[in-house]
């Protein structure tokens, strides 16, 4: 008989080992991909898998029920990267906005090219520049939410999105010249 994912939920929570394995394998190849968004590789990507799994599986007692818990289990995984980034003491740094190059239009590049290739662009991305623009452009937060999340100001969240922006463009820019 296949559990349901209440019913899995509700093993972790009583701290069953098996109904662990089964959210792990439900869930773990999801959030790997969540993981390398917000790194720098894999390495750095399963390091931040195993301390997600590790605060889910403490605090799964914590879910409600109440909503989506693809939802709940995202945002702390979203939420151990940001805890990552920040143990590592990353300065954040306020970029002139009017200095930023006029933006290309490459929405059309873009969907030529694979999820993988635009992963590794992301990737490419300084530590910062990367949290910043997966927190705005992904996961859909306002430059306000990213400023307490991070402890930063609106300005500081804004000018670190722009300039990933503008390093974005000018990787892509590279890749068409070959």
């Amino acid at each position: 008989m296949k559990e349901t994912i209440e019913d899995i939920i509700k093993g972790c929570a009583e701290g069953k080992q098996e109904f662990q394995r089964l959210l792990y394998d439900e869930f773990a190849g999801k959030m790997y991909g969540l993981c390398l968004q917000y790194s720098k590789d894999s390495e750095e990507a399963k390091d931040i898998l195993q301390e997600g799994f590790i605060k889910v599986f403490k605090s799964i007692g914590q879910f409600s029920f109440s909503g989506s818990f693809s939802g709940w289990i995202r945002r702390v995984f979203v939420n151990t990267a940001i805890e990552s980034f920040r143990n590592k003491k990353m300065k954040f740094s306020d970029v002139e906005i009017q200095n930023i190059s006029e933006p290309f239009a490459f929405d059309d590049i873009i969907a030529e090219m694979s999820a993988k290739e635009i992963l590794k662009l992301v990737q490419e991305l300084s530590p910062r520049y990367r949290l910043v623009f997966n927190l705005y452009a992904i996961e859909g937060y306002t430059h306000k939410e990213i400023a307490e999340k991070l402890n930063i100001s609106d300005g500081t969240s804004k000018s670190n999105l722009a300039r990933a922006r503008v390093i974005l463009q000018n990787k892509v820019k590279e890749l068409l010249k070959d």
